[in-house]
């Protein structure tokens, strides 16, 4: 697939060089693509492509949402409502408040317990299918990890069926079992995961680790 990353930063720029690997064209969306940081991703990795929001949006078929979670609303905005309409946006966004320390380490969300950052999206942009995923680990374990006890889970949500065997289907690709949540109204419990995940971070200096659902 043509797949459009909006944002350049570490997970942009991991997802966007993992489907590289394996056979998609990517392009990696930036408010500046001659920024440094975004020209020497495209130069290490061969055949990827960088440009303004609204440019990546339209180049995509399958579209990534890799912006600070503060951002991501402008973000969509800018990439254009007619460049969203009919795709599936792949959102690995979390709603960290800015400014605010994690407690204990536990980070501060600027979201309630009864809402997410993906339904906000979804209603705010209706004709896009938003379907969280890739917001619950970190980005040097998104591409392909290897855990001696087995495959990592990633659970994500949407409430589209097709848009969601998209993204599941791509999950596979990278290394990871999927694990469909069902409708958007998930995200209420999806993007939280990002904080129970850096707790051993914060407070043990532990980022290696990743989330398994086991079965009986």
């Amino acid at each position: 697939m043509k797949i459009g990353i909006l944002g350049s930063g570490a997970v942009g720029q991991t997802l966007g060089s993992g489907f590289l690997k394996h056979g998609h064209e990517v392009m990696l969306g930036s408010r500046d693509p001659r920024k440094s940081e975004v020209q020497a991703w495209v130069k290490a990795n061969a055949g990827a492509k960088a440009g303004a929001f609204a440019e990546v949006a339209a180049f995509g078929e399958f579209l990534v949402l890799a912006t600070l979670g503060v951002a991501a609303e402008h973000a969509l905005e800018i990439a254009g409502l007619a460049n969203l309409a009919g795709k599936t946006v792949m959102d690995a966004c979390n709603p960290i408040a800015e400014g605010t320390p994690p407690q204990e380490g536990v980070l501060k969300f600027f979201t309630g317990p009864n809402e997410s950052l993906a339904e906000t999206l979804q209603q705010k942009f209706p004709k896009a299918h938003i379907v969280k995923a890739f917001n619950s680990v970190g980005a040097a374990r998104m591409v392909n990890p290897h855990f001696e006890e087995g495959v990592p889970t990633m659970f994500y949500c949407g409430d589209d069926d097709a848009a969601k065997k998209q993204v599941a289907k791509l999950i596979q690709e990278l290394g990871w079992e999927p694990f469909d949540c069902g409708g958007i109204i998930a995200a209420r419990a999806i993007e939280p995961l990002c904080m129970l995940w850096c707790i051993p971070g914060f407070t043990r200096n532990q980022w290696t680790h990743a989330f398994k659902l086991l079965v009986k």
